[in-house]
């Protein structure tokens, strides 16, 4: 049995079955998901091999949430831009600026939560839903940051466009900002001559 500060120990056998060895039982990719949203810690091992595979069971649970009709949660411009850092000097940073991003907006949105709770007594989450869109564009606009010279995928429909719509003076602030960086790359180049 497991100590109340040690994360259940869960066994990945090579039939795919997951053994929970906190309770003697089999679990599945939902019983774990269950789990984390109720905050219980785990770490997953290969039976065989004994390596830990927590990182690779935690994405398939996120690709099976994924999958559920309305769960989507991760962008596809998001989705995009996580696979162009792989590989690229920036992957370092990449983990530590994800976590710090989602610990804060855990913290924003459990200060909402209770606003909202105070203010309509739990009903209501029109206004929630709007602060969440906006703690996402907030988040991918600063991820962007990490790839200011990335080009957007122009395959990408427009019926699968992450990107919110544009107010025209968002829109000029956006054009001010490039002109701004390609006056910086012009610079930037004349003076490597």
């Amino acid at each position: 049995m497991t100590k109340p500060n040690e994360p259940v120990i869960i066994k990945k056998y090579a039939n795919r079955r997951l053994y929970n060895t906190g309770t003697s039982t089999y679990v599945t990719l939902e019983d774990l998901a269950s789990m984390v949203k109720k905050g219980s810690d785990f770490t997953v091992y290969d039976a065989k091999s004994g390596e830990d595979i927590t990182r690779s069971v935690l994405a398939q649970i996120i690709f099976e949430q994924e999958n559920k009709e309305g769960q989507n949660l991760l962008p596809i411009a998001f989705l995009r831009q996580l696979i162009r850092f792989y590989g690229d000097s920036m992957q370092m940073l990449v983990p530590r600026f994800l976590e710090a991003s989602i610990d804060s907006l855990t913290k924003e949105q459990g200060k909402l939560r209770e606003q909202m709770t105070q203010a309509f007594g739990g009903v209501g989450f029109g206004p929630m839903e709007e602060q969440v869109r906006r703690n996402m564009e907030m988040f991918e606009r600063t991820f962007a940051m990490f790839a200011p010279f990335a080009r957007r995928d122009t395959t990408t429909p427009a019926s699968e466009s992450s990107e919110p719509s544009r107010s025209p003076g968002e829109i000029d602030e956006l054009k001010r900002q490039m002109e701004e960086m390609q006056r910086r790359i012009n610079k930037l180049g004349e003076s490597e001559k």
